[in-house]
């Protein structure tokens, strides 16, 4: 697990990255994003320890990271926008030297191939690393990072400068890594963190603007529950059918498609109106030829944030709900007491009457 609290790097008068806190629970991939000059990088740089905070904590595993930066650097493997590879090594040469570096205890050549193996990179164990290409040297890179089994991984820009190819490779390759470590993955590219992450920290100006799921994040920027069906059908008819289905505000059709054929953008009130629509459009016979959500996409919600718009969404605080639940669990032990008491007088009453 790593825990920020209230994290800050100034640089003069310069916020680069201004109190921010957010916690990366074990076992999950984080999509770490961003503008140019967000504070990602310098945030990366600090987590693991490449440069000092101004002020705040970053806990690795309950380490802090500037108390005891070896203890918590050995729960990182760090793979920097620009691979830290020394081009003139073969890669077994390179990853040797690592090893060492990293004062490695497990067994070094079974190690060595497993991490060579999961990456892909044996075919070209022999090989000089200037001569490998660009894909080639972010497996390397990447093998780095994994040697000493870290159960942190951070990657900043993983798959920059790559063909469309590489980058599902590696893509695919970080989605392996996240079963078995937990992972913050840094890229520019929105559909790469959409594909790959569980969550997404957005930060801007060097603050967390939003720290949630993608879909959590679309739905608290936007209250709106519409979506367009395309059906084939008399378009009068359609709209005075749709719009009598409980659960809709709004219906507006678009120009013909085709001979009868429109489509309807449906606003409702919250409600998941899809199964009757379906059965609404099979009983009058008409044809439904399409039904797509208008959910924002990562990158409506990347630029809503970042383009200047004001939308900070505030991070849900975990322990609230379980406080909430004992006070109501509380409430309801009161109640029962209370409702107890008369029936405990109306027995003493019983019981004085007795002796009497």
């Amino acid at each position: 697990m790593i825990e920020v609290k209230n994290l800050s790097k100034h640089y003069g008068d310069k916020k680069a990255v201004d109190n921010i806190s957010f916690t990366v629970e074990d076992g999950i991939i984080l999509g770490f994003l961003g503008p140019n000059g967000a504070g990602k990088s310098t945030t990366m740089n600090m987590l693991t320890g490449y440069i000092s905070a101004t002020g705040g904590q970053a806990l690795i595993n309950g380490i802090d990271i500037l108390k005891d930066p070896i203890k918590a650097k050995e729960q990182i493997g760090y793979l920097p926008e620009i691979p830290p590879l020394y081009v003139d090594m073969t890669v077994k040469e390179y990853l040797d030297f690592i090893y060492d570096l990293k004062k490695c205890k497990l067994p070094r050549e079974k190690h060595i191939k497993q991490v060579c193996n999961v990456v892909k990179i044996t075919d070209v164990y022999n090989r000089i690393i200037k001569n490998l290409s660009k894909g080639y040297k972010q497996r390397v890179g990447l093998a780095q990072a994994l040697i000493g089994n870290p159960p942190i991984l951070i990657l900043d820009e993983p798959t920059v400068g790559l063909d469309p190819h590489q980058i599902i490779e590696i893509r695919d390759l970080i989605k392996n890594l996240g079963k078995e470590h937990t992972v913050i993955l840094s890229s520019h590219i929105l559909s790469e963190i959409q594909a790959v992450c569980d969550k997404i920290i957005i930060l801007n100006k060097g603050q967390v603007a939003a720290n949630d799921t993608a879909e959590n994040i679309a739905s608290a920027i936007s209250a709106d529950n519409k979506f367009t069906v395309r059906v084939e059908g008399p378009r009068d008819k359609v709209i005075d059918e749709i719009d009598g289905i409980a659960g809709v505000v709004k219906i507006t059709p678009s120009a013909e498609r085709e001979k009868d054929v429109y489509d309807y953008e449906v606003e409702t009130d919250g409600t998941d109106i899809r199964r009757m629509l379906f059965r609404t459009v099979v009983e009058n016979n008409w044809v439904m030829l399409g039904l797509k959500s208008s959910e924002l996409t990562l990158e409506d919600i990347f630029l809503k944030i970042t383009m200047g718009e004001g939308i900070k969404i505030p991070t849900k605080k975990k322990p609230a709900a379980p406080a909430k639940a004992e006070e109501k669990s509380e409430d309801k032990k009161n109640d029962k007491k209370e409702d107890k008491k008369p029936s405990e007088n109306k027995n003493k009453k019983k019981k004085s009457g007795g002796k009497k």
